[in-house]
């Protein structure tokens, strides 16, 4: 089994997604539900090609994480 991250992105009124680890593997759609079923066919495809052609197929390296900033502005501290 494989695993591979998958980022997907909202551009106008369509979604693409993208994995990281597999560059050039690619897949956009109308619907959030309509690109994920398109990028796991996609990769699906990918994988089965690198295989058939007896090429390695890449390990999953990245990963991703929200990050929580506040929101406020800073506060800009005056020296004495």
């Amino acid at each position: 089994m494989y695993r591979f991250l998958v980022v997907i992105e909202k551009v106008n009124n369509n979604y693409s997604a993208y994995s990281p680890d597999l560059p050039g593997c690619v897949a956009t759609g109308t619907t959030r539900n309509e690109v994920e079923k398109n990028i796991y066919e996609a990769i699906e495809m990918h994988v089965q090609g690198l295989l058939e052609d007896n090429l390695p197929v890449p390990e999953s390296e990245s990963f991703a994480e929200y990050v929580a900033i506040s929101g406020e502005s800073p506060t800009t501290s005056k020296a004495a």
